[in-house]
């Protein structure tokens, strides 16, 4: 007997029936809890995993979606949201602008949030895998159909050089 999913991996999977998605949910039993981790569950690059970064620019929520590998750039996602200043946002801040726990934040729906910026990194890729509200679901689908989901704008939001996780590790943004 199939156990219903929680209630963040339903909202995702409501949204993309409801958005005619090409794409499908997938749990992992061994749980996701970072882009390393999430990476090898799936069994691809950590580039083709996409972090679901949260900030708050000038007081508004923003969502930046990034490769596994690399980290935004917080100057560049200033720029390109036309604000001073952009930062890391708070776990409650997180939960309050995307309904999603940090560690699970899916790229879509997100109502409360305006601005969702997409590294075009991730456009060379034929799949790509994102949060899907838990840190045990995540979505896979082609990095056209999450810009078009998302309501995502290509453009480049992340440092020039990947991340050498020290010793292996990550920190646990995804």
């Amino acid at each position: 007997m199939v156990s219903a999913w929680p209630e963040p991996v339903e909202r995702v999977s409501s949204f993309l029936r409801e958005a005619g998605a090409e794409a499908r949910i997938e749990e992992f039993e061994e749980g996701t809890p970072t882009a390393a981790d999430a990476a090898a569950a799936v069994g691809c690059s950590l580039e083709e995993i996409v972090k679901s970064l949260v900030l708050v620019c000038d007081g508004r929520p923003v969502v930046a979606l990034v490769p596994g590998d690399r980290r935004g750039d917080l100057t560049k996602i200033a720029r390109a949201t036309g604000t001073e200043n952009a930062r890391v946002a708070s776990p409650d801040e997180v939960e309050g602008a995307t309904g999603f726990p940090p560690g699970a934040v899916a790229p879509f729906p997100l109502p409360k949030v305006d601005t969702i910026l997409l590294d075009r990194t991730l456009l060379r890729h034929p799949r790509v895998w994102v949060g899907a509200g838990s840190a045990r679901h995540m979505v896979g689908l082609t990095p056209s159909e999450l810009g078009r989901l998302a309501r995502a704008r290509p453009m480049d939001v992340v440092l020039d050089q990947t991340y050498d996780f020290p010793g292996g590790h990550e920190s646990k943004e995804r």
